[in-house]
């Protein structure tokens, strides 16, 4: 049964007031988590511009100091999910009181947007990409244009003779190493050395990634397990309510054969976890 689902029941209405308080105390230290802050970045074309962003581990620390104050229940660890451009930060915790099992289970759901930093060297990384780029399309162009016979001619110059196009294809198909001297020699007259360009086009690849930063975007609005699944953005903070009978759960029960004791344990565990969200 998940708390917040109307109910005739008495003990049930109580426990579903408790939600909504626990719910109100999330959602404002979420609130307060996530307070945007202006950053700069620099945007793809070089421009530079300001960006508005939180701190995510604020969050990560707010679900560790929960399970670290959560005594008894069993937990899981505060775990980051990354799908693409939403990420989501969650964890759950459960206890048993009687045969009733008690479960929760606490996320933040945001987006995440690329930016470089507002460094120079980015722009410097840009430029010779776009030289090296511009050297090797001009050059494959170039040996593309006239592949068969720039080979033919190279092979001449090495001493074989009377080879055609055919023959040509034939050669190298069947002969690796021959085929990949003449690639070699090719480069060699091209005046370009095509696999250290390759080999620094990487490198500044992956140096461009290495100043890449990460801005996040979320609400403080509470959102439901559908739209956590769908990936709108937002907070989510959910307690059901089972009955455990041979190991299962069941969500459907009568809460009026709930023993006095047990409804006393249940409103003092969220007693409990309303004080520590709070």
């Amino acid at each position: 049964m998940r708390l917040g689902t109307r109910s005739s029941n008495e003990f049930i209405q109580l426990l579903n007031e408790k939600n909504k308080i626990i719910e109100k105390n999330y959602i404002l230290k979420m609130k307060d988590l996530t307070k945007m802050i202006d950053t700069k970045v620099m945007m793809g074309d070089s421009t530079i511009t300001e960006q508005r962003t939180f701190d995510p581990k604020q969050v990560t620390d707010y679900f560790q100091k929960i399970n670290n104050s959560l005594q008894d229940w069993s937990l899981q660890n505060v775990s980051i999910s990354n799908n693409e451009d939403i990420r989501r930060i969650f964890t759950k915790f459960e206890i048993m009181e009687g045969s009733y099992l008690i479960s929760g289970h606490i996320s933040l759901q945001f987006h995440v947007l690329l930016y470089y930093k507002p460094d120079q060297r980015v722009i410097d990384c840009q430029k010779e990409l776009s030289k090296i780029v511009d050297l090797t399309k001009n050059k494959e162009q170039q040996i593309s244009d006239n592949s068969d016979q720039f080979v033919l001619n190279k092979l001449k110059e090495m001493g074989y003779k009377d080879f055609d196009h055919q023959k040509l294809f034939e050669v190298f198909y069947e002969n690796d190493e021959f085929r990949e001297k003449i690639y070699s020699e090719i480069n060699k007259d091209a005046g370009v050395d095509f696999q250290e360009l390759s080999k620094k086009k990487d490198e500044l690849f992956n140096e461009l990634d290495s100043l890449l930063v990460e801005t996040y975007q979320t609400t403080d609005v509470l959102i439901d397990d559908v739209k956590l699944v769908a990936g709108e953005e937002g907070c989510l903070c959910t307690l059901d309510l089972e009955f455990i009978k041979n190991n299962n759960r069941e969500g459907l029960f009568d809460p009026r054969k709930i023993s006095d004791s047990v409804k006393n344990s249940i409103l003092k565990r969220l007693n409990e976890l309303e004080t520590i969200i709070k």
